[in-house]
């Protein structure tokens, strides 16, 4: 796959990234070669081959699962900067 420096200007706006326009032509040329690489992934037979969420295989360890206090409010926000009641208060994150 080619891309090109629409493309890559485009992708860099979305992923809010600012590239200088002289360096635009080279980023192309690095991504297409990374986009290749990932098409010939894709000619690999994985038929036959289990999913795995680690090159090790191994079973959890079973915890018991009982039910607790829960702590003491006070105690967990006594070092707290800034607290409302038994919350914390926290900077805004949504713009």
């Amino acid at each position: 796959m080619s891309l090109d420096k629409a493309t890559v200007a485009r992708i860099a706006k979305l992923a809010r990234i600012a590239v200088p326009e002289s360096e635009l032509e080279s980023l192309a040329g690095e991504l297409s070669g990374i986009l290749t690489w990932i098409e010939q992934l894709n000619e690999v037979n994985t038929s036959g081959v289990e999913p795995m969420t680690s090159a090790v295989a191994m079973t959890l360890r079973m915890r018991e699962d009982r039910v607790t206090d829960g702590g003491d409010p006070e105690k967990v926000l006594a070092n707290a900067p800034e607290r409302t009641d038994t919350f914390f208060v926290v900077p805004k994150v949504v713009e």
